[in-house]
């Protein structure tokens, strides 16, 4: 017997592969939102809602020609440790060429934490601590 789940999962790539009619393929992809450093700024310090974001991916608009996307991973206690990692929506070696910065960021993964490399905007990207040579 076959679950429901397995089943969705299967017909998923399906559905994402070919557009419903010939109407929708015909649309132009919705214009994005221009964003400054300061918008960047603001959206990165202000409060969200840990329960109402967890999980979710936000596209939030296009700053210096690439888009911007917000990530809210959550791990084994959510929403209490619900994070949002602002980035550009990039492989981490098509970063430079952007503009942006490889920043590994802490992502929570069940009980633990794991590192990732997320390419982000010069303006949000924390430096690195400085390296002690003893």
């Amino acid at each position: 017997m076959t679950s429901p789940w397995r089943l969705v999962a299967l017909a998923l790539p399906l559905a994402l592969a070919a557009p419903a009619s010939p109407a929708a393929a015909a649309k132009p992809a919705p214009q994005l939102r221009r964003l400054t450093d300061r918008d960047l700024l603001r959206y990165a310090a202000a409060p969200f809602d840990h329960r109402a974001m967890m999980f979710r991916h936000v596209i939030l608009g296009r700053h210096n020609g690439a888009v911007v996307v917000a990530d809210h991973p959550c791990g084994d206690v959510c929403p209490q440790y619900t994070r949002r990692i602002v980035h550009y929506d990039l492989a981490p070696e098509r970063c430079a060429r952007a503009g942006g910065v490889v920043v590994e960021e802490l992502v929570p993964a069940g009980i633990a934490v794991r590192r990732r490399p997320y390419c982000e905007p010069k303006v949000l990207a924390k430096p690195a601590p400085p390296s002690s040579t003893r």
